[in-house]
Parts: C-alpha cells; structure tokens; sequence
C-alpha cells in the first residue's frame, strides 16, 4: 500500500528546501507543498512501498497501510529511528503492543574501504581487454559478438 503523509504530524522539515522524505525517496514521489510546508506523495500508485520515508521522517508523520496478511485490519506499525537501531512498533486492534528492535548499521559511517587491499588503477590499461570484465580466477567473462 502507498505511503501517506499525516498532514497534522508533518511539519515540512521545518521549512528547509527539501523534506527528508523527499531526499530519501528513491522514486521521487514525495514532494514538499510550499504553501502549505506539508511534504505529500505526488503518485501514490506508484509508490514502491520501501518505507524509506516511514523510517527517515523526524515527526513520525507518513505510514503505509499494512497487507491483511501481514497485520491485521486496524493495526498500525511505526519505526522509531535511533543512530543504530531502529525499533518497530505493532499496534493491533486490540491495544496490544509488540516491539521489534532491528540494527541498522554494523559498522561506523564512513569507515567502509571498499578498495581496501586492491592494486591501485592504470589509466594505461583501460583500454585493454578483461580491464573490466576480470573475475579474478584467471578467466574471463564472455564477450558479445560484434
């Protein structure tokens, strides 16, 4: 189901030039309604339902109706956002509450080296066969004919 902005709630990121939904949202569906300073999804059926505007909004104020088989009719889930977990919270029909906490990161920000251990590039040899396509085992991949 298509994420929706709970207009009381959202505060339009406090008038910065763009919401953090729509920062995050990797279709660009959400938009921020100046006049109004209300962030809203400008095509709810195209919504990929990644909840990445659930989980970044500071005010807690988008949601995603759940799937029956998922939860039942009535029942709400809200993330709750820290620096490295994040805690879901399903609310059923009948006021239970189940919490779910989750890490979200497992290593500090920044400290990844993705090419940590590689020899470092050759402009010379980019124009050689396999510069991109090497596996590593010595073989390499096929190459389409011409």
């Amino acid at each position: 189901m298509p994420s929706f902005v709970i207009t009381d709630k959202c505060d339009g990121c406090k008038g910065r030039d763009k919401t953090a939904c729509a920062y995050i949202c990797p279709h660009d569906l959400m938009k921020l309604d100046v006049g109004r300073m209300k962030a809203f999804n400008q095509e709810p059926e195209q919504c990929w339902e990644c909840y990445n505007c659930v989980k970044i909004c500071p005010q807690q104020a988008i949601e995603v109706r759940g799937y029956a088989d998922f939860m039942p009719m009535g029942a709400k889930v809200l993330p709750l956002r820290g620096s490295d977990s994040i805690m879901w919270t399903v609310k059923f029909r009948n006021g239970t509450l189940k919490r779910f906490k989750f890490p979200i990161r497992t290593t500090p920000e920044g400290s990844i080296e993705p090419y940590k251990g590689l020899p470092e590039p050759k402009l010379a040899d980019i124009n050689k066969p396999g510069f991109f396509t090497h596996v590593g085992s010595g073989k390499q991949l096929p190459v389409p004919r011409k």
